[in-house]
C-alpha cells in the first residue's frame, strides 16, 4: 500500500477521509484520493424528492461523481461534517450510517442541510477497507434525522 494520509485498514479512518476529501474552501479537490477511498467499481447515489413529491435517484461511478460535483466545489466553499455514526461489521463487509451537516463555512450557526450517508465497505485481501456504495438523502419536512445517541 502506498503511504496514505489515512489508515485504510480502519473503517472510521476511511469514512473520515471521504469527508475530508469533499470538504474545504472553494477550489479543486484531490480526486486521486477518491481512488484510494472508493473501490473502482463503487457507486455513489444521490436521492431526493422532485417538486412533484416523487422520489428520484442519480447513480454515479466515482468518475461520474467527481465530474458532477467538481464545478460546484470550484465555485463554492463546502464542508460536510459528520455529526453521528453507527458501524456494523460482519466478516469482510461493513455498513456505516453516517449523519452529516453541510455548511458553506465551518462557523455557520445553522447548516444548509442535514442528512444521512449509508456507506457500504468491503475489506480487501490486504486488509484495507474501500467504499463500495454510498447512498444519501437529506432531511426535509416529514423526514428528520434519527438519534445516534
Amino acid at each position: 500500500m502506498n503511504q496514505l494520509p489515512f489508515d485504510p485498514t480502519d473503517i472510521g479512518a476511511v469514512v473520515d477521509a471521504m469527508y475530508a476529501m469533499i470538504s474545504g474552501p472553494k477550489g479543486p479537490r484531490d480526486w486521486a484520493l477518491q481512488g484510494e477511498i472508493f473501490h473502482p467499481q463503487a457507486r455513489q447515489m444521490r436521492t431526493g424528492l422532485g417538486e412533484d413529491g416523487r422520489p428520484w435517484i442519480k447513480i454515479m461511478a466515482p468518475d461520474d461523481y467527481s465530474a458532477d460535483v467538481a464545478p460546484f466545489f470550484e465555485a463554492n466553499d463546502f464542508y460536510e461534517v459528520e455529526i453521528g455514526r453507527r458501524v456494523d461489521e460482519f466478516g469482510n463487509m461493513a455498513q456505516v450510517w453516517s449523519a452529516y451537516e453541510a455548511r458553506s463555512a465551518l462557523g455557520d450557526a445553522k447548516p444548509e442541510r442535514r442528512g444521512i450517508n449509508s456507506i457500504q465497505l468491503y475489506r480487501e485481501a490486504d486488509g484495507r477497507w474501500r467504499i463500495m456504495s454510498m447512498i444519501w438523502d437529506n432531511e426535509r419536512p416529514g423526514l428528520a434525522l434519527p438519534s445516534f445517541g
